[in-house]
């Protein structure tokens, strides 16, 4: 399973290895402007693409990505020049995919017509094709229905990490499906944020009278974790054995080179920075937060206290 950043990452590569094939002599500036790059992060990007392709690993398999002075280079491999031909295996996975998408609600209209096209290739002639990834539960579909509407609903809420149960007042934007689980996202008028809630966390909704303007732009529907004042912080040195925190994690990078990373990570409740702790191991310690300090010896503790 990958995280929302692991995916939004691929997604920028394969939108930008395309653009700088079909562009050949285009500039750092210009990739890095288009695609809401910084320098490092694409040499990242091209580093991680370089010699990448099919077995065999010859000159003709292989892809080069690289900087040379200001330019951005890559040179794709031969399987590049020519469209790829999909048996009907292929094609048709890659219906199913695309209208498992769709039916989760998270896809953008590009996707639908893409979809549509590709259907009335593989199957011109079928009446019907349906892909259903689960039956939508009846709280998702109030929900959906409110936030077509622009009411406000009235949620009582019991938070995954620290197990707590709050009653909130949400302005719901967009209800989707992913990773098996469906999700509402919307402003939280008690947080005074965006929020991602877990449908099935909803103990109790309530349709109110009150209407909202849906925003004209609202952020893609993740799951995501939205940080608020009241988190508690701690700053972790990483060594290049745990650098993969920092991709899965919504964490801020304070400095990273060759021998890791130091990050600042925040969570609701310190017990869960401790349990990541305690998971790294010998790859992670604690820099800075007395109260994850606290935590995590408290946790070594009870852990220590079952085998004896």
């Amino acid at each position: 399973m990958s995280s929302p950043r692991t995916a939004e990452r691929l997604s920028r590569i394969l939108a930008m290895l395309p653009w700088v094939i079909a562009h050949p002599g285009s500039t750092v500036d210009e990739v890095c402007e288009r695609f809401n790059y910084t320098r490092s992060d694409l040499l990242k990007d091209l580093n991680l693409v370089l010699v990448c392709g099919l077995p065999g690993y010859g000159p003709g398999e292989l892809m080069d990505a690289f900087i040379d002075e200001d330019e951005v280079v890559v040179d794709a491999a031969d399987y590049f020049s020519r469209p790829v031909r999909l048996t009907a295996a292929e094609a048709l996975m890659l219906l199913a995919a695309g209208m498992a998408v769709l039916s989760s609600g998270t896809a953008p209209p590009a996707l639908d017509s893409a979809v549509r096209k590709l259907q009335s290739v593989i199957a011109p002639d079928a009446e019907s094709v349906t892909v259903d990834i689960g039956s939508e539960p009846e709280i998702a579909a109030t929900l959906r229905q409110a936030a077509s509407a622009g009411r406000v609903v009235t949620i009582t809420y019991t938070a995954i990490g620290s197990g707590e149960t709050t009653t909130r007042d949400i302005e719901p934007w967009t209800v989707f499906s992913t990773l098996g689980n469906w999700y509402v996202n919307g402003h939280c008028r008690r947080a005074d944020s965006d929020r991602v809630f877990r449908v099935d966390r909803i103990r109790d909704l309530i349709e109110t009278t009150d209407t909202f303007d849906p925003p004209s732009t609202s952020s893609t529907p993740e799951i995501r974790y939205s940080p608020s004042v009241d988190d508690v912080t701690a700053r972790i040195a990483l060594t290049p054995a745990a650098s993969w925190v920092s991709d899965y994690y919504p964490v801020s990078i304070v400095s990273e080179g060759p021998d890791g990373k130091v990050i600042d990570f925040s969570a609701t409740d310190p017990m869960v920075t401790a349990r990541l702790l305690l998971r790294l191991g010998d790859h992670a310690s604690l820099v800075s937060g007395s109260e994850v300090s606290e935590a995590t010896d408290s946790l070594r503790r009870r852990i220590a206290a079952r085998y004896q």
